[in-house]
């Protein structure tokens, strides 16, 4: 287990202990002695446009190449992270404009099909264009390493990064330490799920019914109830939309029919 893990990864982790313990009857000897750390759900947050952008100009000065690219699809495309990590070329469709996603977090999230609006198929292209010998079992974000090169132009003394040993076969590790890098650079504290929380708060504030958007984040149904309340909040002004579209005139004569009276007669009143 990792130094520093949050309450709730311990918890996750002693959980699946717990079932391997309990299916071979050995967890009720130990269970007196274990309690769970006491963690919280945190909600996160959503990044502003500002923010946004100076998290993506630190991102294309990175030294990983792949880093400004995952950022965008998570921002775009609401997908987790180790969605993003293992996606495959064979998933992204770029005719039908949509990326299917593999293994997921929940049942609901694996196999869920997303569609790639105009900024993800974009980055999506443009990736795709320095990997021309790319396979379909290849992965999008392959491993690879990064060194230091000596410039040999009027530059001399500076160095600039490149990319080596490239495995399309492996998926990247982690992007752990060009992201802390990226988020120190661009002065912003946040986390990268919490770029899946921010598509998803946009969606939820352009007014997106909450269903379409539970199909886009691949929640499970239990993750849905628990969701809805979460962000019930950000859902106000589309509900609040919905009911003024209740009094829009029935016809061009400008009528409007009073919300006391079910038809016409002493309850039409004619606007202004």
């Amino acid at each position: 287990m990792q130094e520093n893990a949050a309450p709730k990864t311990v918890n996750l982790e002693i959980g699946t202990l717990r079932a391997v313990l309990r299916k071979n009857r050995l967890w009720f000897a130990i269970q007196p002695d274990v309690r769970m750390l006491r963690s919280t759900d945190d909600v996160g947050q959503a990044i502003t446009r500002e923010q946004e952008d100076l998290l993506l100009a630190a991102c294309q000065s990175s030294r990983s190449r792949s880093l400004h690219t995952a950022v965008l699809l998570a921002l775009n495309t609401c997908m987790r992270y180790s969605e993003l990590r293992l996606l495959k070329w064979e998933q992204v469709n770029f005719v039908a404009r949509a990326v299917a996603v593999g293994a997921s977090k929940t049942e609901a999230g694996a196999g869920r099909l997303i569609p790639l609006n105009a900024r993800a198929l974009s980055i999506l292209t443009f990736w795709a264009g320095l990997f021309p010998n790319r396979q379909p079992e290849h992965y999008v974000f392959p491993s690879e390493k990064y060194g230091l090169a000596q410039r040999k132009d009027e530059l001399k003394g500076s160095t600039r990064a490149f990319v080596h040993s490239t495995d399309p076969a492996k998926p990247i590790g982690r992007w752990k330490e060009a992201w802390k890098a990226a988020k120190t650079q661009a002065g912003v504290q946040c986390r990268f799920h919490d770029l899946r929380h921010t598509g998803c708060t946009r969606m939820l504030e352009a007014g997106v019914s909450f269903s379409v958007v539970a199909s886009i984040m691949g929640w499970s149904a239990s993750t849905t109830v628990r969701m809805a309340k979460r962000y019930g909040h950000i859902g106000d002004r589309a509900q609040r939309l919905a009911v003024d579209a209740l009094c829009e005139p029935v016809s061009g004569s400008g009528v409007v029919q009073n919300p006391l009276h079910s038809s016409g007669g002493p309850g039409t009143a004619r606007a202004n």
